[in-house]
């Protein structure tokens, strides 16, 4: 193999169109634009516009809201936190809340506090401390011998101090 032998495969370098160089070009005269006016002139366009017609955004009806005070909980499941234990990540013996879960990585971020959900079962005796906690996530962990403490969300405590 010699250097003027390498090339790139076939079709893998395309050449430009070259616009408004003639009728044989296929892109002559108007470049591909269409007529005169606003639609041919460069980075003016009336977005959402039908022609006069009532556009697709007024015809249909607004709907709800949002809620700008709604806070945003992380949910994690027991079987997560049991992994995290049994992987050494976390350590049962002491207590177990947002803080500890983003260090060991159970977590990514904590957002607006922590929510204690009941998929899977946890086998360690362990205190954990968060925001909120389903009925069900609540009795496994008491029936493993360990308790659940329900803080105040994060949000609520900077306001009030």
């Amino acid at each position: 193999m010699k250097l003027s032998d390498i090339a790139d495969n076939a079709g893998a370098r395309k050449k430009r169109m070259r616009v408004g160089r003639g009728i044989g070009s296929g892109k002559g005269k108007t470049s591909g634009r269409g007529g005169k006016g606003q639609t041919a002139r460069s980075g003016v366009r009336i977005k959402g516009f039908e022609g006069g017609q009532m556009p697709m955004h007024r015809r249909l009806p607004k709907r709800g809201f949002t809620n700008v005070f709604r806070l945003d909980f992380v949910e994690i499941n027991l079987d997560r936190i049991q992994q995290a234990i049994d992987a050494k990540k976390l350590d049962a013996g002491s207590v177990i809340n947002a803080e500890s879960l983003v260090k060991s990585g159970a977590l990514r971020r904590a957002k607006d506090g922590v929510r204690l959900l009941g998929r899977g079962e946890i086998t360690s005796k362990v205190t954990i401390e968060v925001h909120g906690a389903s009925k069900a996530a609540i009795a496994a962990v008491e029936k493993a011998g360990g308790s659940v403490k329900l803080l105040a969300p994060a949000k609520d405590e900077g306001e009030a101090a």
